[in-house]
């Protein structure tokens, strides 16, 4: 297979974000979050270069947050929302031109739910003209966040976010892993299907149910309080996960990271998952917080024994997660070619 999409732990040139612009998503909080997004882009910017998709009529406004600093690039783009991970490309190597290639995936808000997409559809081809790489679109409705990849072929992903009638109609399991291998070179697929969280309309993201740390750490989000509703599904996903990694080669070491506490906003929960995390190649880590310290800084303890020397750093996230997403979701990290 001349294709190998990298893991996210492999040397980065930039991480992409979205300004954020939609009261649908954050409503009643809005004007929190463009702060919050200039804050988390001058953070990355200490080490990586940080490339923000926006309509040319917010540039004023993002100017005037963000930090004068030669990492980071407005790149004027409209966009419906903000959740560039699953609207934008997926990086893969492609060793029969030697360079990046950029997957571009048919987008729909996640099944329709959430009208008009259409900007954000075409965001992956502003994206690879921006950084001049080939775009290959995909006849496969996938977002980013439904991938979990370890750079050697292997994928995680859920039954429910691919073999839909919403986002795939007429497609098969079998026919989109053909696809998936085609276009990314993944040779193995756990399907996970134990459930996802309360509270996600993403009917099941893999980011936030497991993701890896390396070729044989992967962390599972568990939830400890048997009388919560998340707990039987996730236990599902833990079991299946420990099943796997000990037939898998490299075999997977599996650890606990426990969900914070129930929370609500305005009367909704909120699916707050501590594998929401974002890793900038292996230099540094960023854990997203939701106010809980004791839940807050085990699962910072956790990832930090995992994180293979990483600079683990939080971030709080209790704003930014009634878009119901977190720091994966809300980005998009482009490896070196």
């Amino acid at each position: 297979m001349s294709r190998r999409t990298p893991a996210e732990w492999e040397p980065q040139e930039a991480v992409w974000l979205a300004w954020p612009h939609s009261q649908q998503t954050w409503p009643g909080r809005i004007d929190r979050m463009p702060a919050f997004f200039a804050n988390w882009a001058a953070q990355m910017a200490e080490s990586i270069s940080v490339r923000i998709l926006l309509p040319e009529a917010l540039a004023a406004d993002a100017k005037a947050l963000l930090p004068q600093n030669d990492r980071i690039e407005l790149v004027f783009c409209p966009t419906n929302d903000s959740w560039v991970r699953d609207y934008g490309p997926t990086f893969v190597h492609d060793a029969e031109i030697g360079g990046l290639v950029g997957i571009d995936w048919h987008y729909n808000a996640w099944g329709g739910k959430y009208p008009p997409w259409d900007a954000d559809d075409a965001a992956a081809a502003v994206i690879c003209d921006r950084i001049g790489i080939p775009r290959i679109r995909s006849k496969l409705c996938v977002e980013g966040g439904a991938m979990e990849t370890d750079g050697q072929g292997r994928l995680l992903t859920t039954p429910e976010c691919l073999v839909t009638a919403t986002r795939n109609p007429g497609w098969s399991r079998d026919a989109i892993s053909r696809e998936l291998h085609a276009q990314m070179g993944v040779t193995e697929i756990l399907w996970l299907s134990g459930g996802g969280l309360v509270g996600d309309d993403t009917d099941g993201h893999i980011d936030q149910l497991a993701r890896f740390l390396d070729p044989s750490n992967i962390v599972v989000a568990v939830c400890d309080d048997p009388n919560d509703p998340n707990h039987l599904p996730l236990e599902d996903n833990f079991r299946q996960l420990r099943l796997w990694g000990e037939t898998s080669e490299p075999a997977v070491n599996v650890h606990r990271l426990p969900i914070p506490a129930k929370r609500e906003i305005d009367g909704q929960r909120v699916p707050e998952s501590y594998c929401n995390f974002l890793m900038l190649g292996r230099q540094r880590l960023l854990v997203p917080t939701f106010g809980q310290p004791a839940a807050d800084e085990h699962a910072i303890a956790v990832i930090r024994e995992l994180a293979c020397g990483a600079e683990v750093e939080s971030i709080d996230c209790q704003d930014l997660i009634w878009g119901l997403g977190a720091l994966h979701c809300a980005s998009r990290d482009q490896p070196k070619a």
